[in-house]
C-alpha cells in the first residue's frame, strides 16, 4: 500500500472549515498490522440523514476511496447487533469511547475522527483484541455455579422487586470494554482488572445462587490488581453506554470486601 498520502498517527488536526453539507468526512487511525506503525486516512462518503458511525463505515467498505483519490484496503472493525447490545463496534468516536452503532453522524463534529479501544492491543485498524476482559472475569469468578449439588427440581429462590432491580442495573453490561479504556488505571501498565469485572463481582455476590462462591470473588479482588489498585477517577461511569452505576458497585465492594478481612483476622 502507498504511503504516499499517510500522516504520522498523532491527534487529528483541526478541520480547516466547515464540513460540506452534501457529504459525511471521516477521519480513520489504521494500522495494518499488530506490530506495525498506526497512520491517518481522510475520506469522504455522500450524505445521508440518520447514518451512525457503522452504517458510513458500511458505505465506506463498498468504495474505499481517500479523500486524495487513493484506493485502498477496506477499513477492518467488528460489528454484530446494530442495537447496542453485544458492544462488538467500541471504538474511539472524536476522542470517546463509545459503541459505534449509537454514535449518529448527525450529532457529531465533522471531521468524525475513528480510532480503535485503547488499553487494548490493535488487531488491524479498528478492530482490537479484547480477551484480557475475558481474563480478568475469569479471575474474579464472573459466573454462577450451576453444576454440582443441587436440587434442580427446587422452586428458583425468590428475589425482592428492589434486588432485582438493583441486580438488572448491572446485568446490562456487554463487555464492550469503554469504561476499562477510560480507566487511568486500567491498560498494559498495570494488573487492575478494571470496573467491569469488579460490578461483575457485585452482580455475582448479590445472585441468590452466587452467593455461595461470595467469598472467592471478594478474596479475588483483594489481591494484587484488585479494588484497591481503582484510583476514583469516575471516568467509568461516566462513558458507560448502559449507565451502569459502576462506582456504586465499587463502593459496595469496598465495604464487602473490608468485612471479609476482618472476618479472615478473626478466623
Amino acid at each position: 500500500m502507498s504511503r504516499q498520502h499517510r500522516t504520522a498517527a498523532s491527534e487529528p488536526e483541526p478541520s480547516a472549515g466547515k464540513a460540506e453539507p452534501d457529504r459525511i468526512h471521516l477521519r480513520i487511525r489504521r494500522q495494518d498490522r499488530p506490530e506495525s506503525r498506526p497512520y491517518w486516512q481522510d475520506f469522504a462518503i455522500p450524505y445521508q440523514p440518520d447514518h451512525n458511525v457503522v452504517s458510513a463505515l458500511l458505505v465506506l467498505r463498498a468504495d474505499p476511496v481517500t479523500i486524495a483519490g487513493e484506493r485502498v484496503e477496506p477499513v477492518a472493525w467488528e460489528r454484530n447487533c446494530m442495537e447496542e447490545v453485544c458492544g462488538s463496534c467500541a471504538m474511539l468516536v472524536n476522542g470517546v469511547p463509545r459503541p459505534a452503532c449509537s454514535a449518529l453522524v448527525d450529532s457529531l463534529a465533522q471531521p468524525i475522527a475513528l480510532e480503535p479501544l485503547p488499553k487494548f492491543p490493535v488487531v488491524r485498524d479498528l478492530v482490537v483484541d479484547r480477551s484480557r476482559m475475558d481474563r480478568t472475569l475469569a479471575q474474579v469468578k464472573a459466573w454462577i455455579q450451576i453444576d454440582g449439588a443441587w436440587d434442580t427440581h427446587a422452586p428458583a429462590p425468590r428475589t425482592s422487586q428492589a434486588e432485582w432491580a438493583a441486580n438488572y442495573l448491572y446485568s446490562r453490561c456487554m463487555s464492550c470494554g469503554c469504561c476499562m479504556a477510560a480507566c487511568p488505571q486500567f491498560g498494559p501498565h498495570a494488573d487492575f482488572v478494571g470496573p467491569a469485572p469488579l460490578a461483575q463481582v457485585r452482580l455475582m455476590n448479590a445472585h441468590p445462587t452466587g452467593r455461595y462462591d461470595r467469598v472467592d470473588r471478594l478474596h479475588a479482588i483483594m489481591g494484587e490488581g484488585g479494588l484497591s489498585d481503582c484510583g476514583n477517577a469516575q471516568n467509568c461511569v461516566r462513558v458507560c453506554p448502559k449507565a451502569i452505576p459502576l462506582t456504586t458497585a465499587i463502593g459496595e465492594l469496598g465495604r464487602q470486601t473490608t468485612l471479609q478481612a476482618l472476618r479472615d483476622l478473626l478466623g
